[in-house]
């Protein structure tokens, strides 16, 4: 199977490198390798590829900058997803697409399904709905959030960084989700190809937490392997106390049971995984 995955040096598309099934024949391309807003550009470097799957792990994904900036958000997360979508189609093979939990307005009662209504109520949340409208049926749509790995650019390296500069932070308590670890959700991208699927499913973490929570998880876990020297007073506050350009959804669990039953796997909890990537993180110096 001739793999193409766009996004190579972001958090999953390492993860999708480094967890790739021996029968893949793998390729990965970076923002240095195509200029996903060259249309001309992404079309000729599709060809040259010629793969049977895209697994397309690019995305623009500055939240509150897309508000000023939604064009460019739009052409990365939504036009050339067409593109590759096209390719796919001339050459008879598949697009698989990461989306985000917030193509959803977080008003919900219960976790989302995936095939609940979209309400995105952020630029960000826009340009990622368009382009989850390009797919065909016979692609495949994965959505997830709150995403973190080893090395990476993400919550958990922020909170660690600020741990260790102050002594006091304010960590936001309104916001629900369930935190992800890239390791497990290329594990599961990986899966769903093996069995085939085609449409929309789901992946994150077992369990919910607020950013909060999260926060406390990170420093308790942090101090334990020594990647931080002692805990800061870490205060809950609320959305309203903290605002930014883009509106996040107050509630964006993600149902995953349609994925699980597929892969007839057990998920693993948020903060199982977050010690896990704490350990690598701590291997990395």
């Amino acid at each position: 199977m001739k793999v193409l995955i766009t996004g190579a040096g972001g958090q999953l598309g390492g993860a999708l490198q480094r967890l790739a099934p021996a029968h893949a024949d793998l390729n990965a391309i970076d923002v240095d390798d195509v200029d996903l807003t060259d249309a001309a550009m992404l079309r000729a470097r599709l060809v040259v590829e010629a793969p049977e799957v895209i697994i397309n792990a690019a995305a623009y994904t500055a939240v509150d900058k897309a508000e000023s900036d939604e064009e460019l958000a739009r052409a990365i997360n939504a036009d050339a997803v067409a593109i590759m979508v096209e390719a796919m189609e001339e050459q008879g093979g598949k697009l698989v697409h990461v989306s985000t939990d917030f193509v959803f307005d977080g008003k919900s009662p219960r976790a989302y399904r995936p095939d609940d209504a979209r309400a995105p109520i952020s630029a960000y949340g826009r340009t990622k709905a368009e382009g989850e409208d390009h797919l065909r049926a016979s692609d495949l749509l994965v959505r997830t959030a709150w995403v973190y790995e080893a090395g990476g650019a993400n919550f958990v390296r922020t909170m660690i960084r600020l741990m260790n500069e102050r002594e006091e932070l304010g960590v936001v308590a309104d916001q629900i989700g369930s935190p992800t670890w890239a390791s497990g959700l290329a594990q599961t991208i990986w899966g769903l190809l093996d069995k085939q699927a085609s449409g929309t499913f789901h992946h994150s973490d077992a369990g919910a937490a607020s950013w909060y929570d999260f926060a406390v998880a990170i420093a308790e876990e942090a101090l334990t392997l020594g990647l931080i020297a002692r805990i800061p007073a870490i205060k809950p506050i609320t959305t309203a106390e903290y605002p930014t350009p883009a509106a996040r959804p107050a509630f964006s669990l993600l149902d995953c049971r349609a994925t699980r039953d597929l892969l007839g796997d057990v998920p693993a909890h948020w903060r199982a995984n977050l010690r896990e990537m704490l350990r690598q993180e701590a291997a990395l110096g």
